[in-house]
């Protein structure tokens, strides 16, 4: 996923300066150790310093911009307030890392606090009416790029309510406040709430052999597992004790329950009021009014093309399950959700001869990485080079800088293992935007694989690969498409409903043997992972793909019904639980709260249904490509000039169109939903047809 700075308006991307105070004396220019905050070190009073003085330089950015004398044009009016939007994004983004991955308490809390502080000076100057009369005051530039960007700022503030009188505006930065801490409250306590149980070694019967060398047992014979997802999650899938996967799969479903309930009805409701005051019925409608979907009710259609989509196969794969789990054990006649992984898992070994441990030992960690980066590389015809001795805020983090011919572009952070009090999700987070030579885009990895640690090679599952190539997807992106002139028209100022489009895309490359065998070699051996054996993995990684379709379509309702019902009677169990119902063919646990560990409610808001809009769009991209030549064929090239560089040059609706020829459809979806009855592994090419667009 790509993580969205905790900001609460949909300007965040395509951030407005500071608080406009009396004109400060124009600040030095920035040292090289002022673009990143943790060189400072794990000082809370320094990355206080290094973001208060990306705020007033941003202040002076808007100082500037209102001074300027004459004719209002490009130079003294748009470049200052791209100025500005670049030192804000800077303290914004920074910041939001560091509340994630900071190494200290003390300093995660700062940077909380400071995160907060940024986006109230973002907010307060979206609804700046003096910087929107100039900005709109502009003839429309030449080039289309800068027009976009011109126009689509300039929408942003409307939506922001610049247009307000000044009471209703003060009362709009206090409430953008408010979400911005409800927000952040509601990450930090997933973040730092983790749970553990001891377990009797007898009882991990089936556990992998490098898991049980990696929790030992202690001298009662008991095991410490917790709710980190490299700790859990083999337990789900591969555990024998059904009572065991229950347990592990609650202590990972109730993290920030129940203290997070409070935060999120205050963060629902502060939205609701915010919506209405902007003059939206609810948030969701405010949400999605500069999106490609447009509408709740547009998104509604959308989702019932989907859900008749996924249906039948869901319902098809469901019935296979429960019948080989039934046959197994005559007691089971429906699946929980706490077991369906491991049931998919003993399926998979019968019908199609496939252990998913049989292929961990050819994916250890840093042949992982290795993997990742040489199939990014060849396919956007980039060089990723290592960097020695850059400064990172923790020792475990590797860095990365990305050339285009002898051109150095950007520059790529990974931290990928967990540690305790670190974000416990997959994610691409920006740290600094691209300004053409001006400034290159930099982004992390914020990831918790298995390794890190000594003689841990941190094998890993074959979705685990997949999630690594999505996630560096994010950044290629992120990249490529910061190369223009304009903080604020990179590539993840695109609109948000499409920006998991390009990561899901790129997933879809680990599909074929001759891009995996390339690093998949056994960890002890070397020797290649077996063609025959990869077949099977293909094969078995089909089945389960409709039923996953359909838990999106979950989290896709619950994050809108969220975002239109009333906070103050919402009944979050209730919610979840029907909107699971609704789609799900597995049953819930009692005890099941996992609404209270969704992050994604703050990040996307009502707005998840992207992943499921997207692996459409992605679907239909990698249909373009000839199975024959994924990696050295003329799409690569094609994709990353029409797709990637232009960033948010462009409407992602054009973006779609220039890539395809076309608008997008569902027949590449619907093929790769069928796959698992038709022996494919991935999505075909697809014939050109009438479209099935969101919009």
């Amino acid at each position: 996923m790509f993580r969205r700075p905790s900001c609460t308006c949909l300007l965040a991307l395509l951030a407005a300066p500071a608080l406009l105070a009396a004109a400060p004396a124009a600040p030095p220019a920035p040292a090289a150790t002022d673009l990143h905050a943790w060189e400072a070190g794990d000082d809370p009073a320094a990355l206080d310093t290094w973001v208060h003085g990306h705020l007033t330089r941003a202040d002076a950015d808007v100082a500037k911009l209102l001074a300027a004398s004459g004719a209002r044009s490009v130079a003294n009016t748009l470049r200052p307030y791209d100025d500005a939007v670049n030192e804000l994004n800077l303290a914004v983004f920074q910041a939001s890392v560091l509340y994630g991955v900071g190494t200290t308490k003390e300093l995660r809390d700062k940077a909380q606090a400071l995160t907060q502080t940024a986006n109230a000076a973002l907010t307060a100057l979206n609804l700046n009416q003096a910087v929107y009369q100039a900005l709109a005051t502009l003839p429309a530039p030449d080039d289309a790029a800068t027009r976009h960007y011109l126009e689509r700022t300039l929408l942003e503030y409307r939506l922001a309510g610049v247009d307000k009188d000044e009471a209703t505006r003060k009362k709009i930065v206090a409430l953008q406040d408010k979400v911005t801490g409800y927000g952040l409250a509601f990450e930090r306590a997933v973040h730092e709430d983790l749970h553990t149980m001891l377990v009797p070694k007898a009882e991990l019967v089936g556990m992998p052999a490098d898991y049980l060398a990696a929790h030992p047992a202690d001298a009662q014979g008991q095991v410490k597992i917790t709710s980190d997802y490299p700790d859990v999650r083999p337990v789900r899938r591969f555990a024998d004790s059904t009572d065991l996967r229950h347990k592990a799969y609650l202590l990972y479903a109730q993290r920030g329950y129940p203290g997070n309930t409070d935060t999120l009805r205050k963060l629902l409701a502060t939205r609701e009021e915010l919506a209405h005051v902007l003059g939206y019925r609810t948030w969701a409608d405010f949400a999605m009014a500069d999106q490609m979907m447009g509408s709740p009710a547009k998104l509604a259609e959308f989702l019932k093309q989907i859900d008749s989509a996924s249906r039948e196969p869901s319902e098809r794969e469901d019935r296979a399950l429960v019948a080989f789990a039934h046959g197994r054990d005559a007691s089971i006649t429906k699946l929980s959700v706490a077991d369906q992984a491991y049931w998919t898992e003993q399926y998979r070994r019968a019908k199609f001869d496939f252990d998913s441990q049989s292929v961990r030992p050819y994916f250890p960690y840093a042949q992982v990485e290795r993997g990742v980066i040489a199939t990014a590389s060849k396919l956007f015809h980039v060089d990723i080079r290592p960097v020695a001795g850059a400064r990172t805020w923790h020792p475990s983090v590797t860095v990365y800088d990305v050339y285009d011919g002898s051109r150095r572009i950007g520059r790529i952070y990974m931290d990928m293992h967990p540690r305790d009090g670190k974000d416990k999700w997959f994610s691409t987070q920006a740290l600094t935007p691209g300004r053409g030579a001006r400034q290159l885009p930099e982004a992390t990895l914020v990831c918790n694989f298995p390794g890190g640690k000594a003689g841990d090679p941190g094998l890993m599952q074959y979705d685990d690969v997949v999630v690594f190539l999505h996630e560096f997807g994010h950044m290629m992106h992120h990249v490529i498409g910061g190369q223009h002139g304009w903080a604020g028209a990179g590539a993840f100022n695109v609109e948000g409903d499409f920006v998991e489009a390009p990561s899901q895309m790129l997933e879809e490359f680990f599909h074929d043997y001759g891009v995996l065998g390339s690093f998949a070699h056994h960890y002890q051996t070397g020797a290649v992972l077996p063609r025959a054996l990869f077949d099977r993995m293909i094969k078995s990684d089909a089945f389960g793909r409709a039923g996953a379709e359909q838990f999106q379509l979950i989290f896709a309702a619950v994050s809108l019904d969220f975002h239109t019902l009333d906070p103050a009677k919402l009944d979050f169990d209730a919610v979840y639980q029907r909107d699971y119902t609704r789609f799900s063919t597995v049953t819930m646990l009692s005890g099941d709260h996992f609404w209270a560990s969704f992050t994604h409610l703050n990040g996307y808001s009502s707005n998840y249904y992207t992943y499921v809009l997207d692996k459409v769009i992605a679907l239909d991209f990698f249909a373009q490509f000839d199975p024959k030549h994924l990696l050295d064929g003329p799409a690569g090239m094609r994709y990353r000039r029409t797709v990637l560089e232009p960033g948010a040059s462009k409407p992602a609706a054009q973006l779609v169109r220039d890539f395809l020829g076309r608008d997008m459809n569902l027949e590449a979806y619907r093929r790769w939903m069928l796959a698992e009855f038709e022996g494919q592994g991935a999505a075909a090419p697809a014939p050109a047809t009438a479209s099935a667009s969101a919009r």
